[in-house]
């Protein structure tokens, strides 16, 4: 009987979880016997996917949904029989607003897609002025840029849309999803649908419509209509609970409480290794293959001692910290609310970086008496307000709605969360930090690194990317050597 081959997952957020469930699958198709651990140092799975439900609300601590248009994330409900639970953004006839000079403005439908729909709610939304309108209409006139130079998303934004545009409309949209500080983010790393658009069409509006049109001929009718973005019926972390069932059902090992504190590799066989893990409580695992899911500060002190070059330049990957604060009103104080929530450019100076009406985003997050809403604060360049106390940080939140909003209403529940170091930052070069990377530990084959650090942060992003280590991990194991598969540098999204 052919021995099982040994692989050991450090990680037990989505990545990890991800990781193993695609492993599992592929190494069964393959025919490969598979003895896997996953170790999680926390108490619970999941990472920063944390549902709370208490009573008739239901809050997301993390992350509240994941984009239906990259289709790892459904793939996976689908496998793991979740079909059923996906659920859409309510249907409403306003979607999200933006502030500016203090008061909030209606963001006109298709902006994300950069193709509203009607241009009249946008040539009257007062969000720009007539000359800020027509710098942005000329996008189509504007050259492309390089194709060998790292722009950052905020030079990128400002070339081809404007200034006007991109402070009080695109800098909130685009890089409010990383938390971060437009002006270093690496446009390539973080949308590089934008860079590979402006590339091929010389223009993203352009661009868009050309795809628009090819989704629209292509649409089949299969699959039941989803909104830009979906979530599931009780909170996502009934996609963490799905995950470790099923993985336990595998025969996978889940071992939370489990600190790796360091990771030694040994000689195996001519050309092979085998990598030794030390835990906190001094008990040692060793596996051919091992999978760091883990954040790039903690990747890297498991791997300085291996190589102090891969260490360095997981030590160059920043990381922002955020909270979210949750509160429940009485929805009589709260009639005049409505759409989805909001988001506050840099340039309006203000504690509040966005903020979520979830129950009216999400059917059933909430009693119907009841207004449940979500405050984000902190990200790159903001993060003195998290060093508050929980008090006052829901005191600064609360005024905050009570001025934009006039939200005066005492909530009936309330919650705050802290994200400390949570959102990796791509500055710019990230992608040649990447290719350096991977260079730098293709020494040692079957020691891969996957995670929100390196091709994405949204749920897709990390299942996708757990997915391809699992297919690295096998070809590793099948005897294909290193550089036969995907590596960091190469991984596409």
């Amino acid at each position: 009987m052919t021995r099982p081959r040994t692989v050991v997952i450090v990680g037990g957020g989505i990545s990890g979880l991800a990781t193993a469930f695609s492993l599992q699958e592929k190494a069964t198709q393959a025919g490969v016997p598979l003895h896997c651990t996953l170790l999680e140092s926390d108490p619970s799975w999941g990472g920063k996917i944390v549902t709370h439900r208490v009573n008739d609300i239901v809050t997301e601590a993390g992350p509240d949904s994941f984009l239906s248009q990259k289709p790892a994330g459904l793939d996976l409900c689908l496998k793991l029989g979740l079909a059923d639970q996906l659920i859409n953004t309510n249907e409403t006839g306003k979607k999200a607003s933006v502030l500016h000079r203090g008061r909030l403005h209606d963001l006109p439908e298709g902006l994300l897609s950069f193709v509203p729909k009607q241009l009249g709610p946008f040539l009257h939304s007062g969000l720009l002025s007539w000359s800020g309108l027509a710098r942005m209409g000329l996008e189509f006139a504007v050259p492309p840029g390089s194709p060998r130079d790292d722009e950052s998303l905020a030079a990128f934004l400002r070339r081809r849309f404007g200034v006007q545009a991109y402070e009080r409309v695109l800098e909130p949209l685009m890089a409010g999803i990383y938390a971060g500080d437009a002006e270093q983010m690496s446009l390539r790393a973080t949308f590089p649908r934008f860079f590979e658009l402006e590339q091929q069409h010389g223009s993203i509006v352009r661009g868009m419509m050309a795809a628009k049109k090819s989704a629209a001929s292509s649409t089949g009718f299969s699959q039941p209509r989803r909104t830009m973005f979906v979530s599931l019926k009780h909170g996502l972390s009934e996609l963490v609970t799905a995950l470790t069932t099923r993985l336990t059902q595998q025969g996978v090992q889940l071992r939370m409480g489990a600190r790796v504190d360091a990771l030694r590799v040994r000689s195996h066989e001519l050309g092979r290794w085998m990598y030794d893990l030390i835990l906190q409580d001094g008990s040692a695992l060793s596996a051919e293959s091992v999978v760091l899911a883990t954040p790039a500060y903690v990747s890297a002190d498991l791997l300085r001692p291996l190589t102090p070059i891969a260490g360095g330049l997981l030590d160059l990957i920043p990381y922002a910290s955020t909270a979210t604060i949750a509160m429940a009103f009485p929805r009589t104080q709260t009639s005049a609310i409505d759409g989805f929530g909001f988001i506050i450019p840099r340039t309006e100076q203000r504690h509040l970086i966005a903020a979520t009406w979830t129950s009216l985003k999400w059917p059933h997050r909430a009693p119907a008496g009841q207004l449940l809403a979500r405050g984000y604060v902190g990200g790159v360049g903001r993060e003195d307000i998290l060093h508050l106390s929980d008090d006052a940080l829901l005191a600064t939140v609360r005024q905050e709605l009570a001025t934009l909003c006039g939200i005066t209403a005492e909530p009936s529940y309330t919650e705050v969360n802290h994200w400390w170091k949570a959102m990796p930052q791509y500055t710019i070069g990230h992608l040649d930090r990447l290719v350096q990377l991977d260079a730098a530990l293709s020494r040692y084959p079957g020691l891969v690194l996957t995670g929100a650090a390196y091709r994405g942060v949204g749920i897709p992003d990390c299942i996708r990317d757990g997915a391809l280590a699992a297919e690295q991990v096998l070809q590793t194991l099948l005897g294909k050597g290193h550089h036969d598969h995907e590596g960091l540098a190469t991984r596409q999204r």
